[in-house]
């Protein structure tokens, strides 16, 4: 799942910080009449170059993200860069954020193979995460993890 650059047409309905320990929610979920693919399915850039999805932001979290590599458990090709990934979706993790290089276990699942995968932080960031709502290529996706700050535009 790569991350998206940018998107269009986002209104802010909900804001939440989390607590030590506390995960983000509600869960991902997905409708689509294409296989998934080893990102689940979840591939939210758009690979023709066209415009940015249009999204809705369905939840705001106060965390440390990070990039990650990783073999998915489910014996899938090695995943490098992977972004994003939160605190509260690492298996013991100590305290944010964590340093490039540092060995964690996932918990997290919004891919096949995800959780329960061995990885390596790649880079970290504290700016705030968004969850959204969007369609694209015919696939609607609800509570999307994650999406930076920084990757978001405002509607026009």
């Amino acid at each position: 799942m790569a991350a998206v650059a940018a998107l269009s047409a986002l209104a802010l309905t909900g804001c939440t910080t989390l607590e030590q320990g506390e995960s983000p929610q509600p869960s991902q979920t997905q409708s689509t009449s294409e296989t998934p693919t080893a990102h689940g399915g979840m591939d939210a850039h758009n690979p023709n170059g066209g415009p940015p999805p249009e999204a809705t932001i369905s939840g705001a979290f106060d965390t440390t993200a990070y990039a990650v590599s990783f073999t998915p458990t489910d014996g899938g090709d090695p995943v490098t860069d992977h972004k994003w990934v939160v605190q509260e979706e690492l298996k013991n993790p100590g305290e944010p954020p964590l340093a490039a290089g540092t060995e964690v276990v996932l918990t997290a699942d919004h891919m096949f193979g995800m959780k329960g995968a061995e990885a390596t932080i790649d880079s970290s960031t504290d700016e705030t995460m968004y969850m959204v709502n969007l369609e694209m290529n015919g696939m609607k996706m609800t509570n999307h993890k994650w999406v930076v700050e920084s990757e978001i535009r405002p509607a026009q």
